[in-house]
């Protein structure tokens, strides 16, 4: 019989064929999840024929995330019981159920894996591991409702990996995804994860790809945590550029996107999870350096160790600097009024640009705009982070426009409404792209000179 291997690939995939294509592709250190209460009315058998018998075999509750009814537990039972037949190589019985005689006697040839899922609120997994069921590996399952909460299951993690139990224990939710991707690096034998092609099982899981470019199964308790943190950073770049060159300079550290949209709540994660380096987003660049004592607006936070001071930068205002040094001189419309619009302000006064900023607390007529001349327009609200949000402040862009001659978008998606409105104006674009490159490069040199050893 296989050991289980690191990831369990869920079949969330809505045609049976592309789950099997699916599966066929995946390599020694991924498993098929064959998650029955997807495909209902095939077959149990014959889907783990047609998966070779390479598979965990699952039938999930609905009040477990999956789609078999509660009211039909006999029915579930059966139907797991069916897949016996095709002698999967693993099969997932809860927690708290005795195993049927059935799934015993073929334990001769399969392997058991306990899981349960708890609900939102409760912590029971120190417990749960000092009176284990019957079984070969063991998935424990909670929810995060804040981004330190993932830092709990460290010491259990660990004294499980110490004692020989093969334990997987993660936090669902997108505030639980440190749990999901460290999970080598605390203890963990194995974590869930999503198929490349299909969508995820459960709220937090991650595409098979994002683990495997993160090197998540190479992770050892000594890596170290840096990450973006804000509300929203689940669409940030950050994660690809940063833990690239971590690999490229062989840093054992680790860089995720962490959701989090209160100080608080961040200083709390600081200690928990043991965060080393972070680049701080939207609605933070402000409150968390004040939280921790340092003065913001910074967007660049980095210690050597969870004993050191912190150490932060504003590579966003250096990145800035070196692009406006470049650009035609003259009175600039600054748009927004917090960090980013702060950070723009002073490296524009420190240029000795005449600098009229217009926010919804602070608004302008198109007049005044008109009057000022503006050469240059920085882009600093947050619109354009989502989809199809519109211009901000269109009236005073068209009363800008005849003397205008370059822009500034700090978002750094190519489509947003202001990107779009300046190319077509003819104007030279800095586009948030470019920023991105030029503060995230600095930001790189800063965690891998400055965080651990």
């Amino acid at each position: 019989m296989n050991a289980l291997p690191f990831h369990l690939v869920t079949l969330t995939h809505p045609d049976w064929e592309e789950a099997r294509a699916c599966a066929k592709r995946l390599g020694e250190d991924a498993l098929p999840e064959l998650r029955l209460d997807l495909f209902p009315e095939a077959d149990p058998e014959a889907l783990v024929d047609a998966l070779r018998r390479r598979c965990l075999v699952t039938c999930r509750r609905t009040s477990e995330g999956g789609r078999w009814p509660d009211d039909d537990e006999a029915g579930r039972i059966a139907h797991l019981i069916r897949a016996l037949k095709g002698k999967p190589a693993w099969m997932d019985l809860e927690w708290d159920l005795p195993i049927p005689p059935e799934i015993q006697a073929a334990r001769t040839h399969i392997r058991l894996l306990r899981s349960i899922h708890v609900a939102p609120g409760i912590f029971d997994l120190e417990e749960r591991l000092r009176a284990l069921p019957e079984g070969d590996a063991f998935k424990w399952v909670g929810w995060a409702g804040r981004l330190g909460d993932s830092g709990r299951l460290r010491a259990p993690l660990a004294w499980a990996r110490d004692h020989g139990i093969a334990l997987s224990a993660f936090l669902m939710g997108a505030k639980g995804l440190p749990s999901r991707a460290l999970q080598s690096a605390w203890g963990g034998a194995f974590t869930y994860v999503a198929p490349n092609d299909g969508p995820p099982a459960a709220p937090g899981q991650l595409p098979l790809a994002v683990l495997r470019a993160w090197r998540s199964v190479k992770l050892h308790a000594w890596h170290g945590l840096c990450g973006v943190i804000g509300d929203p950073v689940l669409h940030s770049r950050g994660p690809a550029f940063h833990n690239s060159r971590f690999q490229g300079a062989f840093k054992d550290l680790i860089y995720l996107p962490l959701l989090c949209g209160e100080a608080g709540e961040a200083v709390e994660a600081l200690d928990s999870l043991g965060i080393l380096g972070l680049s701080i987003t939207a609605p933070l660049k402000l409150s968390l350096p004040e939280a921790l004592g340092l003065k913001g607006p910074l967007n660049t936070l980095w210690r050597r160790s969870p004993e050191d001071p912190w150490q932060g930068a504003n590579t966003d205002a250096e990145a800035f600097g070196q692009r406006l040094s470049k650009l035609e001189p003259g009175p600039v419309l600054l748009l927004g009024g917090g960090g980013v619009a702060e950070t723009s302000r002073a490296v524009l006064e420190a240029a000795g640009r005449k600098i009229l900023q217009v926010s919804r607390r602070a608004p302008a007529t198109e007049q005044v705009v008109a009057a000022l001349a503006p050469v240059g327009i920085v882009q600093a609200t947050s619109l354009g982070m989502e989809a199809d949000e519109p211009m901000p402040f269109p009236q005073l862009l068209e009363a800008a426009q005849p003397r205008a001659r370059w822009a500034v978008e700090w978002i750094y998606k190519e489509d947003t409404a202001f990107a779009l409105w300046a190319r077509g104006a003819g104007l030279y674009l800095v586009a948030g792209s470019d920023l991105f490159e030029a503060q995230a490069e600095a930001q790189s040199r800063r965690f891998i000179e400055g965080c651990g050893g």
